[in-house]
């Protein structure tokens, strides 16, 4: 399925292109003096403020697996998958309230420098290890997988032409302008990709009949419970309600709190309060996806069932963010769409590479190379961006055998994140917590879930080779596994804690709360600006918001 595009379409995309290109070469370039140190490049001198910092989240976490991934999840399930970006709502308040203090005031440049202040070098060590395994599958060779098939529907090129020429435009202003280009170019991004899906939402809204139309439509078709977020075991086995409250927290706390790609925005922020405000802004933002995204997928669900586009026929629903395309919007208006896809995907791409640099340079270089110099660290930095694109290309193959590339990527994230949520989360709020106790957490915990992963693996590939293992192991939905090993995670690490108790010397610096709500002591902006208000006002609309769907 190929769409067509006129001129116009293509004066915007390249209108596009050569914003974000042009912008992040600008933004390298005014950077460029202050270059020669280390935290201009990584950190953008901690100069950012909040609308730069949410609207940076936003764009971070958005990519092309997400925009086709939850149109075809509305279209297969309705609301449901909404679920995933409603949560991050609440994590992302975690975020403002507990973490981000911590980060601004200990002055860290990565988050395995906060571990090792809190626990020790091995913590450190391993966290390094997995976030830049993390950024460069999940912020990289994910987003290629799916993005390539939406530019070969557009453009009609080749898989691996499509794939080298984005990391290439990527490239260009990423590795050139460090952090600061990153963000600014993010925010141009999120702004594209918001107006692109308002776009395609607004077109299925009328085709569909509005709400009224759509209602009426599931309801002829006895599909009501597809406007509903959450759902009982016997309709969804894989995603009960129960699942989502449980497995959502360990895998977002991960994601938004302890993920360097993600964090990466908050440790750049110029003081304490817009790291606190950008994060809730993020959150407010949280509330569109799935309404923009999610929603489109259920109302073409509903224009097909009207039958407005007669012998159209969905073979795989993969397909469907396409289709929406070609059959909505109107002529002179793909080059919107197609703007917002690359947004999606470049932004994404951005992310991983600045953050994989980062990482690499504080925490693997400077290990060492302690004494190496800030302008030598830069380009160290620079062609560590430049292999993580080069290796995220390398994954693209592999990663592509997942028939579903978002419940593949939070497959894998179900058995990553537990051991690493958990000692993030114990060491914020237990000060008894210890080093050793922490380390052995994190390895054995890690082993575990590579041990559980490998055998659902294997039981998809070759299930006669795995016979003798419990089904348990590889049949529990993945949601449901994030938590239990959270949970094992979490006993292990208390026993540890007892048995290896904290050294004298361990965390001099106390990062970590004496009392849960010393996290909402600070005083903060005044008026509506008050981060307490904000956090009390995007929780409250969150749970309105469950009641209605629910």
């Amino acid at each position: 399925m190929q769409i067509q595009l006129n001129t116009v379409d293509y004066i915007v995309i390249a209108f596009y292109l050569s914003t974000i290109v042009g912008t992040g070469l600008w933004a390298g370039m005014r950077q460029d003096r202050s270059q020669s140190k280390a935290t201009g490049y990584f950190l953008a001198s901690h100069s950012l403020r909040w609308p730069a910092i949410g609207l940076a989240l936003f764009a971070t976490n958005i990519s092309c697996v997400h925009l086709v991934s939850l149109a075809q999840a509305g279209y297969d399930q309705g609301l449901l998958m909404g679920n995933f970006e409603w949560m991050a709502g609440f994590i992302l308040i975690l975020l403002s309230l507990v973490f981000a203090p911590f980060y601004i005031r200990s002055k860290i440049a990565t988050l395995p420098d906060f571990l090792e202040r809190r626990y020790s070098r091995e913590c450190r060590d391993w966290l390094a290890m997995v976030s830049m395994v993390a950024a460069i599958t999940f912020h990289i060779a994910f987003p290629l997988v799916t993005g390539w098939v939406v530019l070969h529907s557009v453009f009609g090129i080749d898989k691996w032409t499509c794939i080298i020429l984005v990391c290439i435009l990527t490239a260009i202003y990423t590795v050139f302008g460090g952090l600061a280009a990153v963000v600014i170019t993010e925010m141009i991004q999120a702004l594209v990709l918001l107006g692109g899906a308002v776009l395609i939402t607004w077109f299925a809204w009328h085709k569909a009949g509005g709400w009224e139309g759509m209602v009426a439509t599931l309801q002829a078709n006895g599909e009501m419970t597809q406007l509903s977020m959450l759902h009982s075991s016997s309709v969804d086995p894989q995603f009960p309600w129960y699942a989502m409250f449980l497995g959502c927290p360990v895998l977002g706390i991960w994601c938004w709190c302890a993920d360097q790609t993600i964090v990466q925005r908050v440790l750049g922020a110029k003081d304490e309060n817009h790291a606190r405000i950008g994060a809730l802004f993020c959150a407010a933002i949280k509330i569109l996806p799935v309404f923009i995204f999610v929603l489109p997928g259920l109302l073409f669900f509903a224009i097909l069932q009207q039958n407005q586009f007669p012998g159209l026929e969905v073979s795989n629903s993969k397909e469907v963010y396409g289709l929406m395309m070609k059959t909505l919007i109107p002529h002179g208006l793909f080059g919107i769409m197609v703007a917002a896809l690359m947004a999606a995907l470049m932004g994404n791409l951005a992310s991983a590479a600045n953050s994989t640099a980062t990482l690499f340079s504080y925490d693997i270089w400077k290990r060492f190379y302690p004494n190496t110099p800030d302008h030598q660290l830069v380009w160290i930095g620079r062609i560590a961006s430049m292999v993580a694109f080069a290796l995220g290309i390398g994954l693209v193959p592999l990663l592509d055998r997942y028939e579903s590339i978002f419940s593949g990527a939070n497959d894998i994230s179900a058995h990553l994140a537990p051991p690493i949520t958990c000692v993030f989360l114990v060491g914020i709020f237990w000060p008894a917590a210890s080093a050793r106790g922490a380390k052995w957490t994190m390895w054995m915990g890690s082993a575990l879930g590579a041990a559980f992963y490998t055998l659902k693996i294997l039981s998809q590939w070759q299930p006669n080779w795995i016979s003798w293992a419990p089904t348990f192991v590889y049949q529990t939905p993945f949601l449901i596994m994030a938590f239990y090993m959270f949970v094992t995670c979490l006993s292990l690490q208390i026993i540890l804690t007892l048995c290896l108790p904290k050294l004298a010397h361990e965390d001099p610096e106390q990062l970590f709360w004496k009392r849960p709500l010393d996290c909402i002591r600070s005083p903060g902006w005044s008026g509506i600006g008050n981060y307490r208000f904000l956090a009390a006002a995007i929780a409250v609309a969150f749970i309105i918001l469950y009641y209605k769907f629910r």
